[in-house]
């Protein structure tokens, strides 16, 4: 394996990351889809597995996982196989479709709602929320996880997570309302560095203009999110879905008599939190103290 992460002939090494999630029947679907059209172009290209492997730089191992639907092709696999098999871009129009499926499903629903999201209000208690963090600082979060996840899983984990925060590129911008526990921008994790860097990206977030930041202070009084996260996600079409830790079960609500509720803690929080100005001067002296 070169060291851009690329497996070259012979090779038994996989890009992490790229494993076909068996209880994602969409996801599994699309990528069958995408193998079946890679091996009947192969072949109609008069192609042996091992020589077509050779031509786009890939192991000919990989070439047959990818063309029975066991492994997610990444983006330079499809450009290199279209310019190889003479496609003309219509293998490399697959990597839109290859791209969300790479993610967990659960994580692309979300994304989804989040991508049609013109305001979203979060309140985070025990770490930096997802949207806020840096991918080493993800990476650190998965890697505590118990049942431990394999190095391909956290890979795959953070990179739906960064994939995310694309909402911050939209245009027109949504309204972000965030309120962290100062206790989560305590807690380095990851290191001093990744701390830092953490703290550093905390601050280029918070001084966008679509952006709220606030923190909750440690020797605040108690307040409405202390059995957990609360999130708010509103529509353009008026509609809305809201969930928090300690309300309905946690499960995901589009009750209006419960997303009332919601709000009114969300706003309760907002109120006793440090202003969006104090918070952005607040995580500059924690920024100072590491």
């Amino acid at each position: 394996m070169e060291a851009d992460g690329t497996e070259r002939p012979g090779g038994e090494a996989d890009e992490p990351g790229w494993e076909v999630d068996p209880d994602d029947e969409s996801g599994a679907a699309v990528v069958a889809t995408v193998g079946r059209q890679l091996r009947l172009r192969r072949e109609a290209a008069g192609m042996r597995a091992a020589e077509f492997g050779v031509a786009i730089g890939y192991g000919e191992d990989l070439v047959y996982k990818v063309e029975a639907g066991k492994r997610i092709p990444r983006q330079e696999y499809l450009d290199r196989a279209d310019e190889v098999l003479g496609a003309g871009g219509l293998i490399a129009a697959m990597k839109k479709d290859v791209a969300e499926v790479r993610y967990p499903k659960k994580i692309r629903d979300l994304a989804r709602m989040e991508a049609r999201a013109v305001e979203i209000g979060v309140y985070e208690s025990n770490s930096v929320n997802g949207l806020l963090q840096t991918p080493e600082h993800a990476r650190a979060l998965f890697e505590t996880r118990q049942p431990a996840y394999s190095q391909d899983e956290v890979e795959r984990m953070v990179a739906a997570r960064v994939a995310r925060q694309s909402i911050f590129e939209r245009s027109p911008a949504p309204a972000l309302s965030f309120v962290q526990e100062e206790a989560a921008l305590r807690r380095p994790v990851g290191g001093t560095m990744v701390w830092r860097q953490q703290l550093e990206r905390l601050l280029e977030v918070g001084r966008l203009r679509n952006v709220s930041l606030q923190v909750m202070p440690i020797h605040g009084e108690a307040h409405p999110g202390l059995d957990g996260r609360i999130e708010v996600l509103k529509f353009g079409d008026g509609t809305a879905v809201g969930r928090s830790d300690g309300a309905f079960n946690g499960r995901p609500t589009s009750d209006p008599k419960q997303l009332r509720i919601l709000e009114l803690r969300y706003g309760t929080i907002r109120a006793q939190a440090l202003t969006p100005g104090e918070s952005l001067a607040f995580i500059e002296r924690v920024l100072g103290e590491t």
